[in-house]
């Protein structure tokens, strides 16, 4: 397979007219994902989609094209395409491919079980799921919806330098959404797991987190409007670290849109906050031998002890602000060209467990689920949005709270935090632990 992915790109290439440069990305993926509600099937997919997307570069202009087609009628097509598109394009004399260069080594990518487990066995973990939530407390009323899914990726990545990268990946996730029920009274939970390994995936863990996680809203009720200590759980951290990876990026920077522009060296935020991005993380499902570029993946610390050490960068916007690639070339699809994102993105977990966290807070909230973060603003890095989650009393978690908002700027929250927990969680690429924030303003009634 290896090779006829090579053979497939080093055929395209060669069809890349005299005095231009090419970079052909092929990828091949495949996806199975079961839904079960109330002990049957709702659905069942399977999907796959392959193609080949190819840039050319010639007197410093760019021009893209992909096709599905990869007969050498349809490389030819593609070829053509590109190269008209190239020569339409304005001059930028930092449009360049990267040189060759090893990729890292010893990364666990790939579990057979995603090929090897018969799909009716993948069925049944879907309905563990259910069947222990509604075990684990009789309030739980409607499963809304018990999910599992994997995907199997083939990537392969060559330039006209010599550069040439292939690798294949699979990964596993399990999720479940249900309601809760008791005098009137509705509340929903969830719970997510991912993993690169089938066998690690705990059908009985997902069941019972969503199943608690709703029961323990039973009941809440809004509060008076106050500001007061409040800790994040590792959903809700996560949610915010997202605002921030996107403003990381030397692509942020060069196109305005970048929080921290310009504060290289500066003090972004408290001293526990220390933020990765590490491609080569063990287990990691973003984790990468390369980019899709072809650039080795890297871990970068972007701030260390609240000090922002610099941002992510691809080959181009590397060129454009003097520095190199961190290996965070990233693209959606073979569809599209690579643009500068995160792999595995996370807040460095503390020594502390929550509760201990939590322990020295007389008053405060703990948030576990948030409305409308995508109404965050991601160049200012104002957020208001819906909150609900526990009264913290004495160190102890007291009443549900449900009807409120917690408002501010991702960057004072940053400049906030005086406590990092160690329950780090990924949900996709972006993982989280408990943080504890000084003071934020709870809107409530």
């Amino acid at each position: 397979m290896k090779d006829d992915i090579l053979d497939t790109l080093e055929e395209v290439l060669a069809l890349v007219e005299a005095g231009a440069q090419g970079e052909a990305y092929l990828q091949r993926r495949q996806k199975l994902s079961v839904e079960v509600r109330e002990g049957r099937v709702e659905t069942l997919q399977q999907a796959g989609d392959h193609g080949l997307g190819l840039r050319v570069i010639k007197d410093s202009r760019l021009g893209f094209a992909y096709t599905t087609d990869l007969s050498r009628e349809g490389l030819a097509r593609v070829a053509a395409a590109a190269t008209a598109n190239a020569a339409a394009a304005a001059r930028d004399e930092y449009r360049q491919f990267p040189a060759p260069a090893a990729p890292v080594e010893g990364l666990f990518l790939y579990d057979a079980a995603v090929r090897q487990v018969p799909v009716a066995e993948k069925i049944t973990l879907a309905l563990e799921m259910e069947k222990v939530a509604r075990e684990e407390d009789q309030r739980v009323s409607i499963i809304e919806s018990s999910v599992y899914q994997d995907e199997e990726v083939e990537v392969a990545v060559a330039n006209s330098g010599g550069l040439r990268q292939t690798y294949r990946a699979a990964n596993f996730a399990a999720y479940l959404s249900l309601v809760a029920s008791q005098d009137g009274d509705s509340q929903t939970g969830f719970a997510l797991e991912q993993s690169l390994r089938y066998s690690d995936l705990n059908a009985r863990k997902v069941g019972r987190e969503a199943a608690q996680r709703a029961v323990g809203q039973l009941g809440a009720r809004p509060v008076q409007s106050r500001e007061m200590t409040v800790c994040l759980d590792p959903y809700v951290t996560g949610g915010f670290l997202g605002l921030v990876a996107s403003a990381l990026t030397g692509e942020a920077v060069l196109k305005g849109r970048s929080l921290f522009a310009g504060r290289v060296g500066q003090q972004v935020a408290a001293d526990g906050v220390t933020l990765i991005d590490d491609g080569t993380l063990a287990g990691g499902v973003s984790s990468a031998p390369v980019d899709d570029e072809g650039v080795p993946t890297n871990r970068t610390v972007l701030v260390e002890r609240g000090r922002l050490n610099g941002f992510l960068h691809n080959t181009y916007t590397a060129a454009r602000l003097g520095g190199k690639s961190t290996g965070n070339g990233t693209r959606g699809s073979f569809k599209s060209t690579p643009e500068t994102g995160v792999t595995n993105f996370y807040l460095e977990p503390g020594q502390v467990d929550p509760a201990t966290l939590m322990g020295d807070v007389a008053e405060g909230f703990l948030v576990t689920e948030v409305l409308g973060m995508h109404t965050a603003n991601p160049i200012s890095g104002d957020f208001s949005v819906g909150a609900t989650g526990r009264l913290i009393r004495n160190g102890k978690l007291a009443e549900p709270v449900r009807g409120v908002a917690i408002a501010g700027n991702v960057m004072d929250l940053l400049m906030g935090i005086e406590g990092v927990a160690n329950d780090l969680r990924f949900l996709g690429g972006v993982g989280a632990p408990t943080v504890r924030v000084k003071r934020m303003h709870l809107s409530g009634h």
